[in-house]
């Protein structure tokens, strides 16, 4: 999974062309106008990726309208307990699951071509929940949240994990959370994952189970070429190795 966090389509077809098969679009800590988010989903269809959107909202008909949009999932920050999970399953899934709105008229239904009940059967299979596991409280509920059907994956924080870890609100190191997750995941046989920094971490993950694995990005991206570039710069002047 990359992550993208600007309004970069060639991204989305570079990402897909390079092998990854999800692009994590972060509307929490960046700010993408929705036509342009509108756009991003379409150039995700267009290179045949999936987009995981997360959210700078917890409003019930906003979150399933990128859904309508084409994002293939929602990853949801800071749940930390299974009442609100609860409340997120109930906000993007059709009954029996939830009790999401019904339009049919959007991307994900082919513009009210397809098939109605084929549309809700296939809306509710295809496309997923994640939530973040970000603080203690939510480590102590990872086995209640793992459990609640229409919950499809859980997602590791550590940074927030680690910036809260020696506080008086947290004793969970981030390594602990990842392995009281992990444990919950596979006895609810529930998907997880967290970011990974290098290729050791990803094997480790991968060997815990983690499936939803993020590992690149726009701003990575940028930084390492521009940081390789300056090195060429040096080189050439004579102020490199």
């Amino acid at each position: 999974m990359s992550v993208l966090g600007h309004h970069i389509p060639s991204f989305v077809h570079h990402s897909a062309a390079a092998g990854y098969d999800c692009i994590w679009l972060d509307l929490e800590h960046r700010l993408i106008g929705e036509q342009e988010v509108r756009n991003l989903l379409l150039h995700c269809h267009l290179a045949d990726i999936d987009c995981m959107v997360r959210p700078a909202t917890l409003e019930k008909a906003q979150l399933y309208r990128y859904l309508e949009d084409g994002a293939s999932g929602l990853m949801i920050p800071h749940v930390s307990t299974p009442e609100k999970a609860e409340l997120l399953v109930d906000a993007v899934k059709f009954p029996p699951l939830g009790d999401r709105g019904l339009d049919g008229a959007g991307l994900d239904a082919n513009y009210y071509l397809d098939d109605i009940d084929d549309y809700l059967r296939d809306a509710n299979q295809e496309t997923f929940l994640v939530v973040q596991i970000e603080t203690q409280q939510a480590v102590e509920n990872a086995n209640a949240i793992a459990s609640i059907e229409g919950v499809d994956a859980m997602f590791v924080g550590p940074g927030d994990l680690g910036m809260r870890h020696g506080t008086k609100s947290s004793n969970v190191s981030a390594d602990e959370g990842i392995e009281i997750v992990a444990a919950a995941a596979k006895k609810h046989n529930t998907a997880w994952g967290c970011p990974a920094f290098s290729v050791e971490q990803l094997r480790k993950l991968h060997g815990m189970g983690g499936r939803l694995l993020a590992h690149g990005g726009d701003f990575m991206a940028m930084k390492d070429m521009l940081e390789e570039n300056v090195c060429h710069y040096d080189e050439m002047l004579g102020d490199g190795p």
